[in-house]
């Protein structure tokens, strides 16, 4: 049974980066679209970005468009986030999902009743 794990969270201060990873085992990532959310407590899951099982088609959310990255490593199993001129509204529990048979749902990002299967998270801070 494929498992999902995130790791690289923490606490940055404005302006920094960070790299979330999402390491899967159990199976391979490699043919699945992969999607990252976050969370705030006492608000709904958003969808942040998406990477599709061929690696064409990647989703960014407007809120982080020029400053978030979607990579997938096929050798190591991965998909990582690279979170680039970091801001206290990026604070977030993120996690990473994937959707076994379909793609990171076009200009309205991937839905979250879509996923398959889910990681724990992640949490990022961000503060100065």
């Amino acid at each position: 049974q494929l498992e999902l794990a995130e790791s690289g969270g923490g606490f940055m201060q404005p302006g920094g980066s960070l790299t979330l990873s999402c390491a899967g085992s159990g199976d391979t990532l490699n043919d699945k679209t992969v999607a990252w959310f976050r969370q705030v407590p006492g608000k709904g899951r958003e969808a942040v970005s998406c990477i599709s099982s061929t690696d064409m088609r990647t989703y960014y959310a407007p809120f982080v468009k020029g400053r978030f990255t979607i990579t997938r490593d096929r050798a190591k199993n991965t998909v990582y986030l690279q979170m680039n001129s970091l801001i206290p509204e990026d604070t977030a529990n993120y996690s990473c999902a994937l959707n076994r048979w379909g793609g990171c749902g076009g200009t309205s990002g991937p839905r979250e009743d879509l996923m398959n299967a889910w990681g724990k998270g992640t949490l990022v801070t961000v503060s100065s």
